[in-house]
């Protein structure tokens, strides 16, 4: 069996992508989308994605959402795999969309977070080997002085929290986004170079370099 899985970079996403794996689907593609709707701060940092998906040995697909949802879900389709994996958690509209992809597609959904405790998902994906740094933050939300704070074990998820009590343990609520720096998806690591610090009408966000460590 094999799947496609949606890739920003970010932890829940890539962690969804480890569950299908231990579950015996292949994943060969990840999927990039190329927003109509703001700024994305992954986006942004497409050329830093590549690495990471090279090291992993995943093929990198990019779809410009400006084709719309209907192309997409016929590209998907295209590609002979079995399943459409993506790593939401508890926001209802943007699982009913990938269902609705996914059913264009002719393919099955894989959601192995849905409606998980986001304070006991983050603890896990933190145990499981992930480490993973905050390279945007929503302005109205977090202060920009948390770009490249990093999650390399629960007492970095314990210490963020106790200064944010109000903000999601996963940033499910788009309070912050993220890069996985190491992970058991591909040996090694790599170490977050911030090179600037952009505004967007959302966010305070980071254009950064990924170096091998």
């Amino acid at each position: 069996m094999k799947g496609i899985a949606f890739f920003s970079g970010g932890k829940d996403g890539l962690y969804a992508t480890y569950l299908a794996q231990k579950s015996g689907i292949s994943v060969p593609y990840f999927l990039v989308l190329k927003t109509t709707i703001g700024v994305s701060p992954h986006y942004e940092n497409l050329s830093e994605l590549e690495k990471l998906a090279g090291a992993m040995g995943k093929e990198l697909l990019i779809f410009d959402m400006a084709k719309g949802s209907e192309a997409l879900a016929e590209f998907i389709g295209s590609l002979g795999v079995d399943y459409l994996i993506a790593g939401d958690v508890l926001l209802e509209d943007h699982l009913e969309w990938i269902e609705r992809l996914a059913e264009g597609a002719g393919v099955k959904v894989l959601e192995p977070l849905w409606g998980r405790n986001t304070f006991k998902l983050a603890r896990e994906i933190i145990e499981a080997g992930f480490e993973y740094a905050i390279i945007a933050v929503n302005k109205e939300k977090l202060s920009k002085e948390w770009l490249g704070y990093t999650f390399r074990s629960v007492e970095d998820l314990e210490r963020f929290l106790d200064a944010n009590p109000g903000i999601d343990p996963l940033g499910e609520f788009a309070e912050f986004h993220t890069v996985v720096l190491k992970c058991p998806l591909f040996e090694g690591s790599f170490e977050l170079k911030p090179l600037k610090v952009v505004e967007s009408e959302t966010y305070w966000w980071m254009k950064f370099r990924l170096v091998r460590e």
